[in-house]
Protein backbone atom coordinates (compact mmCIF):
# COMPACT_ATOMS: atom_id res chain seq x y z
CA UNK A 1 0.00 0.00 0.00
CA UNK A 2 1.59 3.47 -1.22
CA UNK A 3 1.35 6.69 0.82
CA UNK A 4 1.80 10.22 -0.78
CA UNK A 5 2.29 13.82 0.70
CA UNK A 6 2.24 16.46 -1.20
CA UNK A 7 4.33 19.32 -0.01
CA UNK A 8 5.64 22.67 -1.58
CA UNK A 9 2.23 24.34 -2.77
CA UNK A 10 1.61 28.01 -1.88
CA UNK A 11 0.56 31.94 -3.03
CA UNK A 12 2.32 32.90 -5.83
CA UNK A 13 2.38 35.97 -8.06
CA UNK A 14 1.05 35.63 -11.60
CA UNK A 15 5.34 34.62 -13.96
CA UNK A 16 6.15 33.23 -11.05
CA UNK A 17 7.20 29.39 -9.77
CA UNK A 18 6.71 26.63 -7.21
CA UNK A 19 8.34 23.11 -6.75
CA UNK A 20 5.86 20.52 -5.61
CA UNK A 21 7.26 17.36 -4.18
CA UNK A 22 5.54 14.22 -3.26
CA UNK A 23 7.02 11.48 -1.06
CA UNK A 24 6.18 8.19 -1.04
CA UNK A 25 6.07 5.51 1.26
CA UNK A 26 5.05 1.79 1.86
CA UNK A 27 5.56 0.21 -1.44
CA UNK A 28 8.12 -0.08 -3.92
CA UNK A 29 8.41 3.69 -5.32
CA UNK A 30 10.78 2.19 -7.69
CA UNK A 31 8.10 0.18 -9.98
CA UNK A 32 5.56 2.80 -10.26
CA UNK A 33 4.61 5.58 -12.69
CA UNK A 34 4.05 8.45 -10.97
CA UNK A 35 1.89 11.43 -12.09
CA UNK A 36 0.33 15.05 -11.18
CA UNK A 37 -3.05 16.09 -11.74
CA UNK A 38 -4.82 19.11 -10.44
CA UNK A 39 -8.33 19.74 -9.73
CA UNK A 40 -9.89 23.37 -9.40
CA UNK A 41 -13.12 24.15 -7.85
CA UNK A 42 -15.98 23.31 -10.15
CA UNK A 43 -14.17 21.70 -12.31
CA UNK A 44 -12.97 17.99 -13.16
CA UNK A 45 -9.53 16.59 -12.19
CA UNK A 46 -6.96 17.42 -14.99
CA UNK A 47 -3.94 15.11 -15.94
CA UNK A 48 -1.09 17.26 -15.89
CA UNK A 49 2.23 15.24 -16.26
CA UNK A 50 4.03 11.50 -16.00
CA UNK A 51 6.73 9.87 -15.60
CA UNK A 52 7.63 5.88 -15.42
CA UNK A 53 9.75 4.24 -12.84
CA UNK A 54 13.02 4.42 -15.07
CA UNK A 55 12.04 8.15 -15.85
CA UNK A 56 13.31 7.54 -19.06
CA UNK A 57 10.31 9.69 -20.77
CA UNK A 58 7.51 12.35 -19.44
CA UNK A 59 4.22 13.16 -20.61
CA UNK A 60 2.72 16.80 -20.52
CA UNK A 61 -0.80 18.21 -21.05
CA UNK A 62 -0.98 20.69 -23.35
CA UNK A 63 -1.86 23.15 -21.10
CA UNK A 64 1.38 22.82 -19.02
CA UNK A 65 4.08 21.64 -21.66
CA UNK A 66 6.75 24.00 -22.00
CA UNK A 67 6.27 25.51 -18.15
CA UNK A 68 5.96 22.33 -15.99
CA UNK A 69 8.49 19.66 -15.69
CA UNK A 70 8.09 16.41 -13.82
CA UNK A 71 11.07 14.85 -11.98
CA UNK A 72 11.98 11.79 -9.77
CA UNK A 73 14.75 10.63 -7.22
CA UNK A 74 13.68 6.96 -6.50
CA UNK A 75 16.48 7.29 -3.97
CA UNK A 76 14.29 9.46 -1.76
CA UNK A 77 11.38 7.98 -3.13
CA UNK A 78 10.08 11.65 -4.13
CA UNK A 79 8.52 13.14 -7.39
CA UNK A 80 8.54 17.33 -8.17
CA UNK A 81 6.64 19.19 -10.24
CA UNK A 82 8.28 22.26 -11.02
CA UNK A 83 6.09 24.70 -12.33
CA UNK A 84 7.46 27.97 -13.85
CA UNK A 85 5.68 30.82 -15.48
CA UNK A 86 2.40 30.07 -13.47
CA UNK A 87 -0.69 31.84 -14.55
CA UNK A 88 -3.79 32.48 -12.48
CA UNK A 89 -5.59 29.53 -14.07
CA UNK A 90 -3.23 27.35 -12.53
CA UNK A 91 -5.23 28.11 -9.31
CA UNK A 92 -5.98 24.43 -7.91
CA UNK A 93 -5.82 21.58 -5.36
CA UNK A 94 -2.39 19.61 -7.14
CA UNK A 95 -2.20 15.83 -6.23
CA UNK A 96 0.16 13.16 -7.08
CA UNK A 97 -0.48 9.71 -7.93
CA UNK A 98 0.47 6.09 -8.68
CA UNK A 99 0.19 3.61 -11.11
CA UNK A 100 1.29 0.00 -11.76
CA UNK A 101 -0.17 0.16 -14.94
CA UNK A 102 1.59 -1.25 -18.27
CA UNK A 103 0.24 1.26 -20.70
CA UNK A 104 1.56 4.90 -21.20
CA UNK A 105 0.96 7.34 -20.12
CA UNK A 106 -1.40 5.64 -17.93
CA UNK A 107 -5.03 6.36 -18.06
CA UNK A 108 -6.48 7.87 -15.13
CA UNK A 109 -8.22 4.67 -13.79
CA UNK A 110 -4.90 3.11 -13.96
CA UNK A 111 -3.78 5.27 -11.05
CA UNK A 112 -4.52 3.22 -8.07
CA UNK A 113 -3.11 5.58 -5.27
CA UNK A 114 -3.62 8.99 -4.54
CA UNK A 115 -2.25 11.64 -2.11
CA UNK A 116 -4.49 14.12 -0.44
CA UNK A 117 -3.16 17.38 -2.39
CA UNK A 118 -1.05 20.83 -1.84
CA UNK A 119 -3.27 24.10 -2.38
CA UNK A 120 -1.49 26.18 -5.13
CA UNK A 121 -3.07 30.15 -5.69
CA UNK A 122 -1.61 32.00 -8.25
CA UNK A 123 -2.71 35.72 -7.87
CA UNK A 124 -2.79 38.15 -11.08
Amino acid sequence: QVQLVESGGGLVQAGGSLRLSCAASGGTFTYYTMGWFRQAPGKEREFLAAIPWTGGRTSYADSVKGRFTISRDNVKNTVYLQMNSLKPEDTAVYVCSASRGITWPPREYEYGYWGQGTQVTVSS
